[in-house]
């Protein structure tokens, strides 16, 4: 059944030409429909010409509002990237919508307004949850905020077709929908929401500050509605220093802090510091900053990064490496590396031996054609490859937590990029080598090698492209062999994971495996059992008081706000801790680009606010135990499972099987 519009109740007036169109596109859908149920050539094409003419107009977008079910049940977006709506990345939504091609476009608009049916209750989308979908829209409306409150500018003007006035009028449209009411407050608090968990990818969110900045100057009244929030994250990017107040451009700061006396350079660095301390986000006039010290005050860089006695000291400490890799890293377009290598001082990792020379190997790296020409596709060639390269390596070891995977299904390599940048920080320098320098990464399984030049792609088939520049070199590599693992262990019996997990994320991963489901049906397995083991293991109340010492891969089942289940997810288990609130709560990364989410029955993942350090989600531990499908633990380090209490056991089992776990 079509859905409700969201103007139902109104008389659509269209006249003739429009009626020509919703005929012309119900018809579509109906060949549509018809084709994809006996062949495999769909005419989708045919859906999208009067989809174009109908979105010039707000009765047109009503008319597409209503028939998002008939499109998603007619197969529509089925075989492009868009039947997976929970992948979608707002960033590489809005350069589609923005400047993709005219077909991409047009589908990425109709993906949107799918969104809106979802976000507004009145489509179910089995894979994703109506925040997810508000989540997505409020990004993707705060990164188009000029298409809200000014007028096109020429770029959209000039798009084939009237695009660029098709598009402004989906973004009206969206708007209404979504509620004028505290719009920029919202959109101010999604990017706090965002940036409370450090990603190491910010250039999306600096778009939306930089959108938000634009909404100031309009004469729009959503404009009046901003807070001293909304002005902490534009003078964070745009004017964190009293040298640089009203953006004045690198040229003409660069004059002025020539002219800086000691005490000016100071408030200067504090100020810089604490604008980066607060946000997560770095200016572009840091880097300026930071390389005029390099020449005249090398002993105020601390200071300006914001470090501790920690951090500090292990700058001191290394002084050659880290005035080396400021020099050959942090520019303004690679200004996000000034945190990164902040955070990664202040993690101590310099401390452990391999870690610098392997930091002097990746300053000396060159890099083969193929890790080149992707690095320069994505960032551009304002920088050599191997500059944005050892940014983003920086930021990796500095926010280990802060890695995402994209928009593709290559979680178990994302999670393990950031547990070796946790836990293995040589480990993974060595591995970007390899995949920056050979585009090659041998690994080894069971005593054999396997390296990634010799397989087809797994389960990524194209390059990531909204990923920082470490994982875009080395995820292909990982996933194709990943994927090998996993076929080599196929058929012993027992899910894969048992025997790839410990060989591909190094000896740190414990060597018992429990599995909740049984791998050929499906259905659930000793689940008591399955949980008592896993409080056994990893609650200290239950454990001996033994913290996680290494993080920890597990799978968890999926579910949204209603309980329904979207699919299985690879995780790491950080650590298993008390909460200011003294809950037991289980903390975890999540390497989907954005921890926050709602799983239903009152689950809420927490990013903030609950102990969590930069980049962790949390739950309680019943909460987290009843999601949990497969966790890998030390045998040899496990309390007793049948003395964990039953009310315990009995609420996790209680959540899962009123949810993923029902029926199985």
């Amino acid at each position: 059944m079509p859905v409700d519009s969201p103007e139902s109740g109104s008389t659509p007036h269209g006249g003739e030409t429009s009626n020509l169109h919703v005929e012309a596109l119900d018809a579509a859908i109906a060949r549509l429909a018809a084709a994809n149920d006996t062949a495999g050539v769909s005419p989708v094409f045919e859906v999208l010409e009067p989809a174009r003419a109908l979105l010039v107009d707000s009765v047109g977008l009503d008319i597409l509002y209503a028939r998002v079910g008939a499109l998603e049940a007619a197969g529509f977006f089925r075989g492009s990237d868009w039947d997976a709506p929970q992948t979608l990345v707002p960033s590489l939504a809005m350069r589609t919508i923005r400047h993709g091609e005219p077909v991409a476009t047009l589908v990425e608009a109709l993906s949107q307004i799918r969104m809106l049916a979802v976000a507004r209750g009145d489509y179910t989308h089995p894979s994703l949850s109506p925040e997810h979908a508000h989540h997505f829209l409020a990004q993707v409306m705060a990164m188009n905020l000029d298409l809200v409150v000014g007028d096109l500018q020429e770029a959209d003007r000039l798009r084939p077709e009237n695009l660029g006035h098709a598009v402004q009028n989906l973004y009206h449209f969206l708007l209404r929908h979504l509620g004028y009411a505290n719009l920029l407050e919202h959109l101010v608090s999604e990017v706090w929401r965002i940036l409370a968990q450090r990603p190491v990818q910010v250039s999306g969110v600096k778009h939306m500050v930089t959108q938000i900045a634009a909404c100031l100057n309009s004469p729009d009244p959503i404009a009046n509605e901003v807070s001293d929030d909304a002005l902490q994250l534009i003078s964070a990017v745009f004017s964190p220093t009293e040298g640089c107040r009203e953006d004045p451009g690198f040229e003409v700061y660069g004059e002025r802090l020539a002219s800086m006396d000691d005490a000016s350079l100071l408030q200067e660095a504090i100020a810089f510091a604490q604008a980066m301390h607060t946000t997560g986000l770095v200016s572009p006039y840091m880097p300026g900053f930071i390389r005029y010290l390099r020449t005249r005050w090398n002993e105020l860089i601390p200071t300006a990064l914001g470090l501790s006695h920690t951090g500090a000291d292990a700058f001191h400490c290394y002084p050659a490496l880290i005035h080396t890799l400021i020099d050959e890293a942090i520019f303004p377009e690679t200004s996000q590396a000034a945190y990164g290598l902040a955070m990664m001082l202040e993690r101590g990792i310099l401390y452990s031996p391999p870690v610098a020379p392997s930091l002097w190997r990746q300053l000396r790296l060159t890099l083969c054609d193929t890790a080149a020409q992707k690095i320069t596709e994505v960032f551009g060639d304002s920088r050599r490859p191997e500059c944005f390269l050892l940014a983003d390596v920086l930021n990796v070891l500095g926010l280990p937590l802060g890695v995402g995977q994209g928009n593709y299904p290559t979680c178990q390599s994302t999670r393990a990029i950031s547990m070796w940048a946790y836990s293995e920080p040589a480990d993974l320098l060595r591995i970007v080598a390899w995949a920056a320098r050979d585009d090659e990464v041998v690994m080894r399984f069971e005593g054999n090698d396997v390296s990634s030049k010799e397989l087809a792609a797994g389960l990524a088939k194209d390059p990531p492209v909204d990923v920082d520049a470490v994982s875009l070199v080395t995820v292909p590599h990982l996933d194709r062999i990943y994927f090998e693992m996993g076929r080599r262990s196929a058929g012993r019996g027992e899910d894969p994971h048992k025997w790839v997990n410990a060989e591909f994320h190094g000896d740190h991963v414990g060597h018992g495996f429990r599995i909740a489901v049984d791998v050929f049906t499906g259905g659930l397995k000793d689940f008591e059992g399955f949980l008592r083991d896993f409080y056994a293991a990893y609650h200290p109340f239950h454990n001996g008081s033994i913290p996680v010492i290494n993080p920890q891969p597990a799978g968890i089942a999926v579910t949204d706000s209603a309980n329904r289940f979207l699919g299985w997810h690879a995780i790491s288990i950080q650590r298993v801790a008390l909460d200011p609130d003294k809950v037991m709560r289980v903390y975890f990364f999540n390497p989907n680009n954005d921890s926050g989410q709602n799983w239903g029955q009152g689950i809420v993942t927490s990013t903030h606010g609950n102990g969590e350090l930069y980049g962790e989600a949390s739950l309680p531990v019943a909460e987290f135990a009843s999601r949990l499908y497969v966790f890998h633990y030390d045998p040899l380090e496990k309390g007793d499972p049948g003395a964990v209490p039953a009310d315990e056991i009995r609420r996790a089992s209680e959540l899962a099987r009123n949810s993923w776990a029902a029926n199985r």
